[in-house]
């Protein structure tokens, strides 16, 4: 005979979250209504991380599973917000029964005091932003990520076949240690058209939104014409910054993942051409800036 599915399963995590915590608080397991918002804030990203790992139901949490979300956490939030996330889940845990209420899931220590040294976004945290977006919204962050875009500049990307970079020098190792990569062309800074190189999937997902024909969209009093339903220009700045702060209590902006892309390829250029002074040139023509000196801020 097959499980029956829990129907909680198909109840939104925040909605799961309230009623977890209204539960505790009328059982006086939760003493104030400030600490009953603070649980329902924390439990409603369990429940989001739970959803988007197959975990099932809020009420369906092990002690397992518990203690794998707040090392996943402990890699992206402070100390304070790591230690309100294990409370919270262990009073839950406790009111489902599957801890005693003698019982105490274990202090992790956080990472995020090292991590926030640079701009920069882990991969990790990148995830969990990702998580709090709506799917164009999303779509642009990890393209972001992946090929160092500046915000507006998604509203100009075009395929490369439709439009051609502007002639400047270049390094013929651009792009080196980028293989399943398709290259595509946005407008940047003072009007200069560039290459950027996406990974093939992200291209296959680019291409499944793009317009039938150019649309226009305006972006801080700038006209645009734009080929891809996709987030892009001041409002994909503002989604960014609410979603991180949403999922790490933090935001760099989603110009850190600038930051994020020039480390990576710089690491990766310098292992193809054990120079890091020409690879430090190369990152800086593939953002777009072809001053290497400028690029030291991105790399610090």
């Amino acid at each position: 005979m097959s499980k029956k599915t829990n129907p909680l399963n198909f109840v939104k995590p925040r909605t799961q979250a309230r009623v977890a915590t209204i539960t505790m608080f009328r059982s006086k397991q939760i003493p104030s209504l400030g600490t009953s918002h603070t649980y329902e804030n924390s439990l409603s990203l369990v429940g989001d991380w739970m959803k988007g790992t197959g975990g099932g139901a809020l009420s369906e949490l092990s002690v397992k599973r518990a203690k794998k979300y707040l090392n996943e956490r402990a890699k992206t939030v402070s100390q304070s917000t790591l230690n309100k996330d294990r409370q919270a889940l262990q009073a839950l845990l406790q009111q489902t029964g599957k801890l005693r209420d003698d019982q105490r899931l274990p202090v992790i220590k956080a990472d995020k005091e090292t991590i926030l040294k640079s701009r920069n976004y882990t991969p990790q945290q990148l995830a969990a932003i990702v998580r709090h977006m709506r799917p164009h919204n999303a779509l642009a962050t990890e393209i972001a990520h992946a090929a160092g875009l500046r915000a507006h500049e998604f509203i100009t990307i075009a395929r490369r076949d439709e439009r051609s970079p502007d002639k400047r020098p270049a390094d013929p190792q651009k792009f080196c240690g980028r293989e399943n990569h398709t290259r595509y062309v946005v407008t940047g800074k003072g009007g200069l058209t560039r290459e950027v190189s996406l990974p093939n999937d992200l291209a296959e997902r680019l291409e499944a939104v793009r317009l039938p024909a150019p649309e226009p969209r305006r972006d801080r009093k700038i006209m645009y014409m734009s080929q891809y339903k996709i987030g892009g220009g001041q409002a994909l700045s503002m989604a960014f910054t609410r979603a991180s702060k949403a999922a790490l209590e933090f935001s760099n902006g989603l110009h850190g993942t600038r930051h994020s892309y020039a480390q990576q390829r710089h690491k990766v250029a310098q292992r193809h051409l054990g120079d890091p002074i020409r690879a430090k040139e190369v990152v800086s023509q593939e953002i777009g800036h072809f001053r290497p000196d400028i690029t030291d801020v991105y790399l610090r």
